[in-house]
């Protein structure tokens, strides 16, 4: 619930990969918010937020791409203070990014979804921008461009139908 709005999620996980990037049409068209996350473990997956930012732009072509509703979420935040593979992302980094995005800054949260920190409280903000939008549609669609899948294990085929 949103004020007196029930909002419904569907919530497109493409996890940054290659593959998915031909299907970027229709997993983004129509799309209401965008949540881009990086791990503040990986400055890699920090640089890649423009380019990742820019093809979603281009393919969902927004009307208004200056006003629509980008959430920036760093993750892992549990592994920050981890001597080995701690943050190598600055959080100033991050704000000064989003707040170079358009005339309003882009809202960051840094979350671990290993321990559950901040990670409501950003899709919240991504349903909360769009209801505030008036939106007419029933469902809000947020895919989320994730792009900090490190595993190097190839997913698991599942198997029958579904």
């Amino acid at each position: 619930m949103i004020g007196d709005k029930v909002v419904t999620l569907q919530i497109w996980d493409t996890a940054g990969q290659e593959r998915f990037q031909s299907l970027g049409v229709a997993f983004y068209r129509g799309a209401d918010a965008c949540i881009l996350v990086y791990d503040i473990t990986n400055e890699k997956s920090f640089e890649n937020l423009n380019s990742w930012r820019e093809e979603f732009l281009s393919q969902a072509h927004p009307p208004d791409p200056d006003n629509f509703a980008f959430v920036v979420v760093g993750n892992k935040l549990d592994k920050e203070a981890d001597p080995k593979d701690g943050r190598r992302v600055p959080k100033s980094n991050a704000t000064q990014w989003c707040k170079s995005k358009g005339p309003k800054p882009i809202k960051l949260f840094e979350t671990s979804a290993k321990d559950n920190t901040q990670v409501e409280s950003a899709f919240l903000e991504a349903a909360e921008q769009v209801v505030h939008r008036e939106v007419p549609e029933n469902d809000i669609v947020i895919p989320v461009i994730s792009l900090s899948n490190n595993n190097k294990a190839a997913p698991q085929q599942k198997k029958g139908c579904c």
